[in-house]
Order: structure tokens, then sequence, then C-alpha cells
């Protein structure tokens, strides 16, 4: 069967194929369902396919469990002209063991073939160590004698039914808006979450999409190991919300000719959407792809000098060093403001003249018993600089040979997979950790975290996507070059604002909140992170200034955050909205926290993120074990009721509210409840007591 429709929630079977007619929407409350010939699955997820390979999700082992969706038509082919192929009559089902990277686990093929003569084998992998995590590929071969027009094709497109309690969602791609990753599926909800560059340089990201009610949640996502140009849309409708991956990709198959999926998966989980990434990462950890073990120096608490703005002076920066060292904070930053122009990156004159001032700099930074990082654009490259006069051929074109802008800095791109972009980079990055003695890289700006497709003639790419897919290599070379010259290096990785690439994190040691725009992003990127880099990852919760009331140092602590500040003392900075000053009341502030962090150093521990859903539950809550204790931590508003623990051993926990001094009395796990009333958040550490219970 062929039909049409438009991929919008307006014509929601772009993402459900047939799944109306099995949903009751034809009226009069009747059902109507084909029934399985074929189920697949583990012990947390079965998939039921029918006789034309709709499938359906169903939690639990052998379809013990409740649907979860209805037969969805999950995995279809756009033909030229916008028309879908979404029903092949089944023709068989085999499956096999297989032991690979992943581990061991079960292969099931499932074949059918359309009218059209398109044959459908749908591999679906199950393995031990993932379970509701099963690996998907799809091949569409064609059989007929005509050549057959593809535009493109969609899997694991499922809908999610709704419990009547609602939908949060978790989307991994970026916007110029900044928005929340985390969101609210409400009524009209609907967002694209395309791969690729959605403004000029905002762009790629984490390629998963996840919805979940309280009870249970379905993600998509594919595993490739390189980025790629596909959309993972989320849209909710009277029947609930929906996932897929769609990718656009325009082949013409002749006869015996076959079209691939990406390497995908589809996943069931509990609670919300931290079980899925955490899957995902530890999958692409099998494939290659993980995160480097944190340096000691990557979770030292941060002073940054970015509250004296571009135009610092180089004695009120050295000034301020004295009250950084008393206040607990190790780590001076010099931002942006000691270059002449983004591209050329020679030192501004009104603030070294020379090199050697710079080294003078560092080593002053030193003295003051601190540890130096630089601030760095790479991939940017300023109209009027010499770069850009004397190597135009380093830019990133589009297929019209105009620029790529990189609006922050009114600059442009270039090209990183191109190797004189690589080898002048290298070159910057040999100066400034093993000729000026930087011992870490403050890489900053949202253009770093994806590029277009690059058309530029000088560079002589295969495919244009060279240049999306060899982003990766380029910031791997920046790192492996830093960390050559200091094995300790500190590459910090913070793109604006953006939902980072996940290719690129491991090439990086520190991740902030990258320019949060509340409190919350700073908590719901510490778990996104914590997911994907692993349960002790170096994330910073930015300059504690642009949280909620510029003071929210609990919603980095709590979560296990690196603190990290721009304050500016004993004078104010620059801007307009500058309001930097450490003033004695703030001093008092910044001081007790910074004496709580150093002393418990939670990013080090194992953050829990499975034991509390960010969406649902009520207050928000995080939990981090470290050294045989538990810690908690809750936020909201205001809240005066009870505060569940969970995580808890068998035995007894003193419970003390670690930031005001408060004893909150014993508690017997595994799970204990306790009264409390706060405002804004509340921490708890909870000690084991010797001999049993409390």
């Amino acid at each position: 069967m062929i039909t049409g429709h438009l991929v919008s929630r307006r014509g929601l079977l772009a993402l459900g194929g047939g799944s109306v007619l099995a949903t009751g929407a034809l009226g009069g409350g009747r059902v109507w369902a084909a029934p399985a010939v074929v189920r697949v699955g583990d012990g947390a997820l079965t998939i039921e396919f029918d006789s034309a390979l709709k499938s359906r999700l169903i939690s639990g082992p052998e379809g013990q469990g409740a649907p979860l969706t209805d037969f969805d038509a999950s995995e279809t082919v756009t033909l030229e002209g916008g028309r879908v192929v979404d029903s092949f009559f089944f023709t068989g089902h085999s499956q096999e063991p297989v032991s690979d990277r992943h581990g061991p686990g079960v292969r099931h093929t499932v074949r059918g073939a359309s009218a059209e003569g398109l044959e459908k084998t749908v591999h679906l992998t199950f393995y031990d160590r993932y379970p509701g995590f099963p690996l998907l590929n799809v091949t569409w071969r064609h059989t007929r004698g005509e050549t057959l027009a593809i535009e493109g094709y969609r899997v694991g497109g499922h809908t999610l039914k709704s419990s009547g309690a609602g939908f949060w969602s978790w989307s991994g791609s970026t916007h110029a808006d900044r928005r929340d990753w985390v969101q609210p599926v409400g009524e009209g909800f609907e967002q694209a979450n395309f791969m690729g560059m959605n403004a000029s340089d905002y762009g790629s990201g984490t390629p998963v999409a996840d919805v979940w009610r309280p009870d249970i949640g379905i993600a998509v996502g594919h595993v490739e190991l390189t980025p790629k140009l596909i959309s993972l849309p989320i849209i909710a409708s009277p029947v609930g919300a929906s996932v897929a991956l769609q990718e656009a990709r325009a082949v013409t198959l002749a006869a015996g000719d076959s079209l691939s999926s990406l390497d995908a998966f589809v996943a069931v989980h509990r609670r919300d959407y931290y079980a899925t990434l955490d899957a995902y990462r530890r999958v692409m950890a099998d494939r290659g792809l993980a995160a480097p073990k944190a340096p000691e120096g990557s979770y030292e608490a941060v002073w940054c000098a970015w509250g004296y703005d571009r135009n610092f002076t180089v004695a009120e920066v050295e000034g301020t060093y004295a009250k950084v060292k008393e206040l607990g904070f190790k780590w001076a930053v010099l931002d942006d403001g000691w270059q002449t122009n983004e591209g050329d990156w020679d030192l501004d004159p009104r603030k070294f003249r020379t090199e050697a001032d710079i080294v003078s700099f560092v080593t002053a930074i030193r003295a003051a018993g601190l540890k130096p990082k630089l601030w760095l654009a790479p991939l940017a490259v300023d109209p009027g600089s010499d770069l850009l006069h004397d190597h135009t051929d380093m830019l990133l074109l589009d297929e019209n040979g105009a620029v790529q802008d990189v609006t922050w800095w009114n600059a442009f791109y270039l090209c990183p997979a191109y190797q004189p972009t690589r080898d002048y980079t290298q070159k910057l990055i040999r100066k400034i950790i093993g000729e000026w003695g930087y011992e870490g890289l403050k890489l900053d700006g949202q253009h770093m975290n994806g590029v277009a497709p690059c058309h530029n003639p000088a560079h002589n790419h295969a495919r244009p996507e060279e240049s999306v897919e060899k982003l990766q290599d380029f910031w791997k070379m920046v790192y492996d070059t830093a960390r050559e010259a200091n094995p300790e290096a500190v590459v910090e990785f913070c793109p604006c604002g953006t939902s980072y690439a996940f290719h690129n994190l491991p090439y990086t040691n520190q991740v902030p909140a990258s320019d949060p725009l509340s409190s919350w992003q700073i908590r719901l990127k510490g778990k996104s992170l914590k997911a994907l880099m692993g349960r002790d990852a170096a994330y910073a919760g930015d300059h504690v200034e642009l949280s909620d009331g510029g003071d929210d140092f609990a919603s980095s602590v709590g979560i296990g955050a690196v603190i990290s500040t721009k304050f500016t003392w004993p004078n104010e900075g620059r801007g307009k909205d500058a309001d930097f000053r450490l003033t004695p009341e703030r001093e008092a502030v910044w001081r007790k926290w910074a004496d709580l962090y150093n002393a418990r150093m939670l990013p080090k521990g194992q953050y829990l993120g499975e034991l509390y859903d960010i969406g649902f539950d009520k207050p928000e809550a995080h939990a981090i074990e470290k050294d045989g204790r538990l810690y908690y931590a809750f936020y909201a508003p205001q809240w005066d009721g009870p505060v569940e623990l969970r995580g808890l051993g068998a035995g007894g926990y003193r419970l003390t509210d670690y930031v005001n001094g408060v004893d909150l009395g014993a508690v017997t796990g595994p799970t204990a409840r306790i009264p409390a009333r706060f405002e804004q958040s509340l921490l708890i550490e909870a000690i084991p007591v010797q001999g049993g219970r409390a």
C-alpha cells in the first residue's frame, strides 16, 4: 500500500504510519488492531509485528506487560513526491545468537515485501547488558525492473500512549533560542530536532529523542560513529507523544539495489531520560567513543576574569588573585579580550606588548597559588584579520559560495576538515600550552558544536558532509595537542547555550553549563552530561552569576558540579549589566559555598541519575554516592511536605542538612521519607550508622 502524507503534527501519519486505525480514531470507540505474527524482545521490552510489518512496543518479557504503543508503521520509505510506502506483508522471521563488541545477545531478522516490489529486512539485536535497548537496522531492497526514486526513510517511529498524566521530553538538538533540553510535552508540542544547522552558528547535538510518562518512556536515536544530518521529531497528538528517526536521503534504486538505514536504536525505560542516555553512552563506548577520565584539575573550583569583560586591564585581573586564592578557588581564567581578533590570535598590545609579557602574566598566576587557563574560539575568523586576507582557502563555504556566519564575534567559519586549518590551529595550541605555559584551555562559542556542509572547491572534499563528520577529528587534534604539551592540561569545551554534540565529548575533560539561562538549566544539563560522559564527569555549573539570583551555588554543589564564578574585586566589572563586585555580603556567601564544595568534592562521586525523575518527581531531586555516603539535593521554589530518600543501603543513616549544619535525625534504608520545609533547596548528607539500624 502506498499512502501520501505530510511530515507534521497535522499529518501525524508521518510518525504513526497507519496507527490511527489501530487507536479507535474511526469513531464509536471501536478499536481495531491486527494480530501479531511475530514477537521479539528481552526481559524489558517486547516488539510485536503484525502481518503488514507494523510494530508495537510492549513493556516486559514476551508481551506480558501493557502495550505502550499501537501498531505503528514504524519503518517506512518516502518516495519522490512525498508518497510513503508503509505496508509490507510479512514473509519471515529468524533469529541467531551473537557476540560482538556489545557482548552476547540475540539478533532477530524480520522480513516483508510491499506491493510495489520493495523487500524490507528489519534487524533487531537485543544485548544481555543493554536490556530494553535493542539496536535497529533496516534495509529496503528494490526488486522490480524500473528504477525507484526515494527521498528518505523513517525508523523507530512510535507513539507512546497517553496515560492521562502528561509527558516530558528530552531532546538533543541545538537552537538559537537556547531552549531547555528537558521540556513538558503539552498540546500542540512539535519539535523537529534536526541534527544539522538550525541557525547560522547553532547546530548538531546528541542524536537522541526521549518522551516519557510517570511510569515509562520510549526513545530513539542513532549509534553511528560520526554526526549525521537526521531529524528526531517529537510530536504531541491526542493519541500520545511520538518519536522517530528520519533521514532525507535522495537515492535512485535500480533492480537489486538497496537502501540501508543508519544504525539506530529504540528503547524503553523507567523514570526519566537518564537511563536512555546512560545506555547510549555505554553502547558508544563499546564502539570506541567515550569521554576521557578527567584529571584532578578538572574538578577544582574556577574563577574567570570575564567579570572585567573584554576591556580588562592586566593590573585589575592580577589584583584579584589574592582574593580568589583566599576564597578557595583554584583556577584563574583569562577570557576574551587578550587577542587582537579572532583568527590571528595576536596579543593585544594594550595589554601584552610581547610574548614575554604573556609568559610573565602566566608566571604571576602560578606565583599567586593558582592555575592559568586561557580562552580561545577556534574555527572563527574575523573580517579584517590577516588570516582571512591571506588564507581565504580556509573558509567553510555553502553551496552558493557564501561564508557561514559566527554571529557573536561577527566572524566566519573555518572548515575543520581542511588540513591547513588543522595545521594552523595545532601550531597555536602548542604555543599557548607549550610556550606560554597555560595549563588549560577554555574553548568557547556556539559555533564549535556543529558546522554546515562545506562546498569550498579548494578543499576537494569527497562529499560536502565531510566537514560535518570530521569536526570531531578537529577537536581530537586540539585535545591531543594540548595533552601532549601538558599531560594534565584541562581542555574545557563550552559551546555556548547549545545541546552538546555527543561526538565531540570524547575530546574534552571539562564541560560547563555553557551560558545557562536559569538554575533549572544548570541542573538538567548536569544530569544530562553525567549520563553522557559518566557519573563522575567534570561538569561545571558555569559562572554562578548566571544562576537564579546570581548566587545559587546550591544548584551546582547539590548535583555534583564544579563551582565557578566571575566576581570582580575590589571594584566593579564592566558592561551595562555588570553587577559582579564581591561585596562583603557576597564574600561571606562565596566563602561558605567554596568551603562546602572543597570539603566534599561531590563531582568525583557517582551521580545516581536513575533514582529520580526530573520531570514528574516533586520536589525535584538528585542523588550522589561518594565514599560510602549518600548526598541528596531537593529543589522547589517552596516546599512543605515529605521528601523521599532513595537508594539507601539496608542499614541506618544519620541525616544532616550540611549547608546549615542542622541534624535531621536518623532513618533506615533502603528508602526513607522525612518531613521537610525549605525554600529553593535542601541539601542532605546521609552517613551510614555503624552497627546496623538507626
